[in-house]
């Protein structure tokens, strides 16, 4: 096939995955994911590629022939699909101002400082001035997986700094504190806030409550210490994306319970805010979300049990099955492209939320967003750190109850 040709027709067939990924696909669904994901949140690099390939191709003369004039065809039809995710990512402040409208003024959104550009995120991750690092900071026995790294404000505090607690992702079996999170800590970071991006034990070695007792561990560490970083004890938030996002629910919704608290069971667990993002909130997928192999894989590698022999367990498991009057104010996020935990999984746990919490529940489906938007640069992701910024002050001040 012509090498024009061939590369129009990628070009289309990217854009067309990125709308319509193949989700509950067991041999496809994570190629889909990885081919969506990229070409989703990376939109403008594509854009700007084909662009110039269509420049050369014309000035090149390769314009003339059928076949030619076909890849031009599909190289303009690509550009057009790309453009569109451009466009959708810019604006993905319609789907957080209304949300974040209901509780806040326009004028208190619009006072809120605005992150760094894409094109700015390598140095913004790298340093900035505005805060410091402290890497490798033990919160318990377990060695590496027991290791946090602490972002800092610059300067000191002039009373007791809110802290953000940051859980990693990846399917509860991969993943560090240096991969993700990074931009949301260092943003929050230089409005005055404390970051804790935290490791924990991994499965198949460590199987579930185990992840969460690491992540309630880190949090009773940092309250017994919160006079070493400048923190106020009285508030920590939670965040995390895919297995984070479940760790962070389940935080939020397990406050103290000792049945993931052993050794430390009069330690304080409670978080006073939770921004999960794209996470698992039913185990038992009883909406039939998941792709084909979800149940295998929990059972296999994460609960260590099967769902049908020990139901009750994989139910208290569940953050749905926690929801409850007296959780704290929680923004919950999820794509409505979102491959490997499908937006199903999301919903319903949301209504329920709203249902029964005494407390703020804020449900945004950025459009067109995919598993781990939030992961590099885009303009969804940089707009994403602005507006959960944004929630979180909104707790902190009281405007967000």
């Amino acid at each position: 096939m012509d090498p024009d040709l061939r590369s129009g027709l990628l070009g289309v067939a990217a854009v067309a995955n990125a709308r319509r990924p193949f989700i509950r696909s067991q041999a496809l669904t994570l190629p889909s994911f990885f081919a969506g994901w990229v070409g989703t949140e990376a939109a403008q690099v594509f854009f700007t590629s084909h662009a110039l390939r269509a420049v050369a191709q014309v000035r090149g003369g390769r314009h003339r022939t059928t076949t030619q004039r076909l890849a031009l065809v599909a190289r303009g039809a690509a550009l057009v699909g790309y453009a569109g995710l451009i466009r959708e990512g810019r604006r993905s402040a319609r789907e957080f101002e209304p949300v974040l409208g209901e509780h806040l003024s326009a004028e208190a959104l619009a006072a809120r400082p605005k992150s760094v550009r894409a094109g700015q995120w390598l140095p913004f991750l790298m340093g900035q001035s505005r805060r410091t690092m402290r890497r490798n900071v033990a919160y318990g026995p377990g060695g590496w997986r027991h290791k946090m790294d602490v972002v800092l404000p610059k300067s000191g505090p002039a009373t007791k700094r809110p802290a953000l607690v940051q859980i990693h992702g990846g399917g509860w079996i991969l993943g560090n504190k240096q991969q993700q999170g990074l931009a949301l800590l260092n943003h929050m970071a230089a409005q005055g806030w404390v970051g804790f991006n935290i490791n924990y034990h991994l499965a198949p070695r460590t199987k579930f409550p185990g992840q969460l007792v690491d992540a309630k561990m880190a949090v009773a560490w940092i309250r017994e210490h919160a006079d070493e970083f400048g923190v106020d004890p009285d508030f920590i938030a939670v965040t995390g994306g895919s297995a984070g996002g479940y760790l962070s629910a389940m935080m939020a919704l397990t406050a103290n319970d000792p049945e993931f608290q052993p050794g430390f069971e009069s330690s304080d667990t409670t978080v006073q805010a939770a921004v999960p993002f794209y996470g698992v909130y039913d185990l038992l997928d009883r909406d039939r979300a998941m792709a084909p192999g979800f149940h295998h894989f929990l059972q296999k590698m994460v609960v260590g049990s099967k769902a049908v022999d020990d139901g009750e367990r994989w139910t208290r498991l569940s953050p749905i099955d926690r929801v409850h009057a007296d959780a704290p104010p929680m923004m919950i996020l999820h794509g409505t492209v979102d491959t490997l935990v499908p937006v199903e999984q999301a919903r319903p746990f949301a209504q329920a939320m709203k249902t029964a919490s005494d407390h703020a529940v804020l449900y945004v489906e950025p459009a067109g967003a995919n598993h781990a938007f939030d992961i590099f640069p885009s303009p969804r992701s940089v707009r994403t750190v602005e507006y959960v910024e944004r929630f979180l002050d909104g707790v902190r001040r009281g405007a967000i109850k």
